[in-house]
């Protein structure tokens, strides 16, 4: 149902400064390189510092912005209303 045949508005939630920001990414982030890591850290050995990090960064970006991202922000406004 739309907002005009409730009459209930959804909360606006803000978005996260950039500190909030911050933590979100170092909270997405740091698993995910730990993670692969782990689990590929035995491969990726072999290759140079340089295209090592190459190889490390095209994976996690993707997985960062579109999987764990916006789950964050989900979770964030989630927080926020509860506690408003």
């Amino acid at each position: 149902m739309s907002e005009q045949m409730t009459g209930v508005r959804a909360p606006v939630v803000p978005p996260p400064n950039k500190h909030q920001l911050a933590v979100m990414i170092w909270v997405a982030v740091f698993p995910t390189l730990t993670i692969i890591n782990l689990v590929f850290g035995s491969w990726l050995e072999v290759l140079h510092p340089v295209l090592r990090t190459f190889v490390l960064v095209t994976v996690a970006v993707p997985i960062v912005i579109y999987a764990i991202m916006p789950g964050l922000h989900r979770v964030r406004a989630w927080l926020m209303i509860r506690t408003a």
